[in-house]
């Protein structure tokens, strides 16, 4: 391929950790979120841990999204933000969401999980993943929760091995979470401070010179001998430990069991070493070559936590990223509006599919009002031309019915769903649905 003529440009990711100790969400998650910051973020990915998980809650949720997934929802679908996709096992939650511009090229999105708690038969501790290519870059976020306690380091170690040994994907170039390009490896890893006593713990925390528990970090140790882990980066731990607090509180630990404060919940990151070059310059591999020629560079902007939040004994760790990168996708699909579109006619918009697009008679468009959840949230929808696959660069013409559109006047996108792809892979511009184009005035 050759390289494009536009430059790299920079998206900003905003990942959130936070182990919620079965806890229903609080009211507001805006000052998580960073709601107001500038430049707007364009991906969310939120990894929760210990979200309830009691058989009657968890049944119930996977009819439908639980508390915290409809919070968040609430929250973003208002500013523009899309939920993209989410994995759940058991008390683990992994969810994305991403501004609706970026959507179409957000393809290829697969999900696994691996359960190591109880000897792998119940989903209490292990890993969820999502991976999908982004502008054409392959990233994969990892949420874990790892085995608990101060002595079981070399557990937690022998578990992220064995979720990444045993976590794959139906992706022929990216099978498993190393051969993506940026692995953001992130949740309740569970690491202690080893060695020190509570007072210096103490002492240390409330002087803010978190630095000198750094070098007996389990997980900074644990990087010195593992060379897995060499391969990660992480921002530095300028934030309190944020396990374990009373609840609504910003006081650690008065149980009876007084745990030591931990910095159990982290946000690394990887990028994927380049290929070895070998003296058969052929012999390099088209990814390898590929990444090369579109690097992608990932730098954190901030790393922290935030004590305000008090419904769990964890407080929620904060990672926003900006991720520079040429854009290497074209569309897929266009969808254009014909006419005025009101609740009295019928309405007519065209779509035609571009090159390169695996279209399929079972895909769908959908009308949108904008601040919609998801794209299972569609006032209406027409399947697309359903005898036969359109042809690359045909325009078709699709009708709805007055009876299907919307009572609701407001401001509108239609959707172009693809089944193949399990997303949404294009947008009409935004335009107007108004209630009624003529008012009918009833004759005596």
């Amino acid at each position: 391929t050759t390289p494009h003529s536009s430059l790299e440009q920079v998206f900003k990711l905003h990942m959130v950790t936070w182990n919620v100790g079965t806890a229903e969400p609080p009211a507001d998650v805006r000052s998580l979120l960073q709601l107001d910051s500038q430049p707007a973020t364009d991906l969310y990915v939120i990894g929760l841990q210990e979200v309830n998980a009691n058989p009657v809650r968890y049944i119930s949720d996977l009819i439908s999204e639980d508390s915290w997934s409809h919070l968040l929802m609430d929250t973003l679908a208002p500013m523009g933000y899309i939920k993209v996709t989410s994995v759940r096992m058991q008390g683990l939650l992994l969810i994305l969401f991403a501004k609706q511009v970026h959507l179409p090229f957000i393809r290829d999105i697969q999900s696994t999980y691996t359960r190591t708690g109880l000897f792998g038969y119940w989903g209490n501790k292990g890993g969820v993943s999502v991976r999908f290519s982004f502008y054409g870059h392959m990233l994969c976020f990892l949420n874990c929760h790892l085995a608990a306690h101060m002595n079981y380091a070399l557990q937690r170690m022998d578990e992220f091995e064995y979720i990444l040994d045993t976590q794959d994907f139906d992706m022929y170039n990216t099978p498993q979470v190393f051969d993506h390009k940026v692995v953001f490896w992130f949740g309740d890893l569970n690491f202690r401070i080893a060695d020190h006593g509570m007072h210096f713990l103490r002492s240390s925390i409330n002087n803010g010179r978190f630095n000198l528990l750094w070098n007996r970090d389990q997980l900074t140790m644990m990087k010195k001998k593992e060379a897995i882990l060499q391969e990660f980066e992480e921002g530095l731990l300028c934030f309190k430990p944020t396990y374990k607090f009373d609840r609504f509180s910003e006081t650690y630990d008065t149980s009876g069991k007084k745990r030591k404060p931990a910095w159990t919940d982290r946000i690394l990151w990887r990028i994927k070493p380049k290929a070895i070059d070998t003296e058969d310059e052929n012999s390099s591999t088209t990814s390898s070559a590929d990444d090369d020629e579109y690097p992608i560079k990932v730098t954190q902007d901030m790393y922290t936590c935030d004590v305000s939040y008090g419904v769990s004994d964890h407080k929620p760790v904060i990672g926003t990223f900006n991720l520079e990168m040429r854009k290497k996708e074209t569309a897929l699909v266009t969808l254009t509006v014909e006419g005025h579109w009101s609740a009295d006619e019928d309405a007519t918009f065209t779509y035609t599919i571009l090159e390169n697009c695996e279209s399929s008679t079972w895909d769908w468009i959908g009308l949108y009002k904008i601040g919609f959840k998801s794209a299972s949230d569609y006032s209406t929808f027409a399947w697309v031309k359903d005898d036969e696959v359109a042809a690359n660069g045909e325009v078709v013409t699709v009708q709805m019915s007055k009876n299907e559109l919307p009572l609701l006047a407001g401001d509108y996108v239609l959707g172009y769903y693809s089944t193949n792809m399990q997303t949404l892979i294009a947008f009409s511009p935004t335009f107007q649905v108004s209630f009624h184009k003529y008012i009918h005035v009833p004759l005596c």
